[in-house]
């Protein structure tokens, strides 16, 4: 019989792929498996070797060898450099300090103290009982002395002979030169009022107030004239009605028409007159 089923077959490749891909496993099983067996083997045979042969030798031969090595430097070192220090130190140095110290040094300073240092500290002390008692306290009393004379026969004469009648002088003379000016200034409010300020207002209330109203009243009719023959050389010679200004609408001297207000039509004097 027949096998009716399909066979399995690898999309997108060709003879090449099928060739290569053989080529890859019979490189793998001919080099890299070689290579991992002896691998492999080196592996287990260090293990071995560490395990049997390298890890006792270095517990029970290096380590020993080691410690013994370090104990005979750490003792050669102890012999040969710290305890001939110490010993020189302790046998040498200190008892020779010591009577450097008893035989050389304390009597040395001893006799220092007594015989240079003791006495020239006592002349110090006396010089300077001498400076304070025979050339401080008589300069000092001096001084005291001094300023007591200035004070008294210097300052309180200059103050009170001087410097007082001066102030109250000077004082009366400023009180006075107060009085004056106060009357200057007082006068020359009065002349200036008298002879300025009320002719003034004289003749702004008599004089300049009608003239004002005068000019004011004159010159309504003429302005009223002005723009009538203005609003007729206008219509004669364009035919239609003139527009004012926006600026005439503004509240003029004398008028009663506010700014922002329609203004009327001006009416000509022949229409008047009609």
């Amino acid at each position: 019989m027949e096998n009716n089923k399909p066979q399995a077959t690898h999309g997108g490749d060709g003879c090449l792929g099928g060739v290569v891909r053989g080529v890859v496993k019979i490189v793998a099983l001919l080099v890299v498996l070689p290579v991992r067996v002896v691998w492999d083997l080196l592996v287990a045979l260090g293990r071995g070797l560490y395990r049997y042969v390298l890890g006792p030798l270095v517990v029970h031969v290096v380590e020993p060898v080691l410690r013994a090595l370090w104990w005979l430097v750490a003792t050669l070192f102890t012999w040969l450099f710290v305890r001939p220090w110490v010993a020189l130190w302790r046998y040498v140095l200190r008892p020779l300090g010591s009577w450097l110290y008893a035989y050389l040094l304390a009597p040395a300073g001893r006799a220092l103290y007594v015989y240079l240092l003791r006495p020239l500290g006592l002349a110090l002390a006396g010089l300077g009982r001498l400076t304070w008692y025979h050339v401080l306290v008589p300069v000092g009393r001096a001084l005291v002395w001094l300023a007591l004379a200035v004070h008294r026969y210097l300052l309180l004469p200059l103050h009170r002979y001087v410097l007082v009648p001066l102030g109250r002088a000077l004082a009366g003379a400023w009180y006075v030169a107060g009085l004056i000016t106060g009357g200057l200034w007082w006068g020359c409010k009065w002349v200036g009022r008298v002879f300025v300020g009320w002719p003034a207002a004289l003749v702004y209330h008599y004089v300049l107030t009608p003239a004002g109203h005068l000019v004011r009243a004159v010159w309504r009719p003429v302005r009223d004239t002005v723009r009538e023959v203005r609003a007729e050389v206008r219509r004669a010679l364009f035919g239609t009605p003139p527009v004012e200004p926006a600026r005439s609408r503004a509240r003029t001297l004398g008028s009663t028409t506010a700014a922002g207000n329609t203004p009327a039509p001006e009416i000509s004097l022949r229409e008047r007159q009609g």
